[in-house]
């Protein structure tokens, strides 16, 4: 009997601890598994970024497939992403990572490849309606996003506020769609930021000189302009050369988000004073686990599953709060760069 009460009283004891949460399972190494890696297209320094993280990646799980690296030209690219898609679905591919740029457009080939058992994670865009598509890998929080380029916009510009631009990628792009929403929500809703105006939304398709004629087009059509918002790696370089070019860097500064190693010089020479971005190499090492673990089984499509993602750490599956229908794993952190903290 004493020893029956003494083992009660010790239940009851571990009962009232704090349960401790088990551990994330890693996703088992070493399968061959047929894996792609989209980018919107090729010829991007970021997306090259986020192919060595994928690859360091795919290394690390000991995977003996070769990574498919495969994307259209800029040129091409709906059309393009879409024809990749729709021919993974014939090549015995395993699990195909999308950075989408073709809006739900790209849905009817994300579902056949789905129904045919791959695995199909987005990362940096996801599909709008999520049709399609197991899990998004989120590089930051997009009404985050939102809210740094609104800061960055005030930091720039100071409290008297005063008129900006933005120069978007490509109207399909969901990513560049939520950012440029959140952005002008803010703005428009906290008093915070009533100063800064919003005159004019114009697209360069990630195409550089696409992107440099519209920041001119933008200088011309608005005279008394101050600011381009660029949140694209391509568009704000683009409009940071155009504003040095043309000398008007004092008169109208460049802010957004794009990769320090482009960006250096033109927040050394004023015309960019401000810009931001998160790490697309650990973004495409991220994406690559994630498809890896859905791929092997170690890891669902579904609200809650947890893994961990080699140095990374551990991740959770939760709904995607820009989408009704989404997942996502969200990543981050951003980093805010200015010439007094540009990478070495």
């Amino acid at each position: 009997m004493k020893k029956y009460l003494l083992a009660a009283a010790s239940i009851a004891l571990l009962a009232g601890l704090p349960q401790v949460a088990a551990a994330a399972d890693a996703p088992p190494p070493g399968k061959e598994l047929n894996m792609v890696l989209l980018p919107k297209f090729l010829g991007i320094a970021v997306f090259d970024q986020a192919h060595q993280g994928a690859e360091e990646a795919a290394k690390e799980l000991q995977n003996p497939a070769k990574l498919q690296f495969l994307g259209p030209t800029p040129e091409n690219s709906v059309a393009g992403q879409i024809e990749i898609v729709t021919n993974a679905a014939t090549q015995g591919v395993n699990a195909i990572m999308i950075s989408n740029n073709s809006g739900d457009q790209i849905v009817p080939a994300a579902k056949a490849a789905h129904d045919k058992g791959i695995k199909v994670v987005t990362w940096d865009s996801p599909i709008p309606s999520a049709e399609g598509e197991d899990v998004f890998v989120a590089q930051v929080d997009f009404t985050e996003t939102g809210k740094v380029m609104a800061d960055m916009a005030l930091n720039i510009l100071g409290a008297d506020g005063g008129k900006l631009a933005i120069l978007s990628a490509s109207p399909d792009a969901a990513n560049q769609n939520a950012w440029n929403k959140a952005f002008q929500d803010i703005l428009k809703n906290d008093p915070k930021y009533a100063k800064l105006q919003i005159v004019d939304l114009v697209y360069g398709d990630d195409q550089s000189e696409k992107s440099y004629n519209q920041a001119l087009a933008l200088v011309d059509k608005h005279p008394d302009l101050q600011l381009i918002m660029a949140p694209t790696s391509v568009g704000i370089v683009a409009a940071a050369k155009a504003m040095q070019d043309e000398k008007l860097c004092d008169k109208i500064k460049v802010s957004g988000l794009g990769d320090p190693t482009e960006m250096g010089g033109y927040a050394k020479n004023g015309c960019a004073p401000q810009f931001a971005l998160w790490s697309f190499v650990d973004l495409g090492y991220l994406a690559y686990y994630t498809a890896y673990a859905l791929a092997t089984g170690s890891l669902k499509a579904e609200e809650g599953a947890e893994f961990k993602a080699g140095r990374l750490g551990d991740y959770k599956i939760t709904k995607d709060p820009t989408r009704e229908k989404g997942l996502r794993i969200l990543m981050g952190p951003f980093s805010v760069y200015t010439k007094d903290n540009l990478p070495q």
